[in-house]
């Protein structure tokens, strides 16, 4: 013995004709014709192979077969409906928004990604690279986590590593050579930026801003044809630079942390662990 299945479809109409106890108020809230909505209901009492409604002067009304059918069709369709934003919430959780700053992105993000991606492949992650100053303010409207960069001892969200500003410079440059430094560095809101101008101007030493980008690469491009003197952290060192010392002041250090937006999914908060754990270690590496 085979059981009739149940359509949505026809439950719905079912449950408009017996809350409106009329066929053509029905048919307006579904916005169906009065025939659609009779043949459905037709059909339903044909899978089931009894009557659900009767005619009255009012209207319609439910027989005892339609009336043991109300509840069921409720329940059903209420199911059905927190089944389909379950997973529809599912799917949206699945998309985790990270911010990061530029050279974490490109160089020390991707590795972790990747180990992540192994245990998590229903998980995508979207990243925005770029300056930070201003990500962990968007959190929850952008990003579900960002991984900023703080002057040392400050700002909020956990601390990862503590990072040491350092100028960098292709090998053939020589700061004692220049007169008049050439300094590549990033827009006006970036830390590096603010502490290599101080620095200079606090020691004296003549300067000018000669390229100014927000990527790390073209910074870096820049730099690395031994064009001007850039300020970057010594964990990211890019491999084309060499970090100098001699003849130029000393640049503070900085501390990264992540920021959680409230409320993360499953999805975000799992990935913010997996970050937490690969990049934090000691303070071991920081120059002095």
């Amino acid at each position: 013995m085979t059981t009739s299945a149940l359509d949505p479809d026809l439950l719905k109409a079912f449950l408009a004709v017996a809350e409106q106890h009329s066929f053509t108020r029905a048919a307006a809230t579904l916005n169906r014709t009065q025939s659609a909505v009779s043949v459905q209901i037709r059909r339903l009492e044909e899978r089931l192979g009894t009557k659900l409604f009767q005619r009255t002067r009012a209207g319609v009304a439910l027989t005892a077969a339609g009336d043991e059918l109300l509840v069921y069709a409720r329940r059903l369709l209420d199911l059905n409906a927190e089944a389909v934003d379950a997973l529809r919430t599912c799917k949206r959780d699945a998309v985790v928004r990270l911010g990061v700053m530029d050279d974490y992105g490109t160089i020390v993000i991707p590795p972790l990604l990747a180990h992540f991606a192994k245990s998590h492949p229903e998980i995508r992650v979207e990243i925005e690279t770029g300056l930070t100053a201003t990500m962990p303010a968007r959190l929850g409207e952008a990003y579900d986590l960002v991984i900023a960069m703080h002057p040392e001892g400050r700002g909020n969200g956990e601390l990862l590593r503590r990072e040491q500003a350092v100028w960098a410079a292709a090998a053939s440059y020589s700061a004692e050579a220049q007169d008049t430094l050439s300094v590549a560095l990033y827009p006006a809101d970036c830390l590096f930026r603010q502490w290599a101008a101080e620095a200079l101007d606090a020691a004296g030493r003549p300067w000018r801003l000669a390229f100014v980008s927000r990527t790390l690469a073209a910074v870096e491009a820049v730099a690395a044809q031994g064009l001007a003197i850039t300020v970057v952290k010594a964990g990211t060192l890019p491999a084309r630079l060499r970090v100098l010392s001699n003849g130029l002041p000393a640049l503070p250090a900085a501390d990264i942390r992540l920021h959680r937006a409230r409320n993360l999914s499953q999805p975000a908060a799992l990935l913010a662990d997996h970050l937490q754990l690969g990049i934090s270690e000691p303070v071991s590496h920081i120059l002095t």
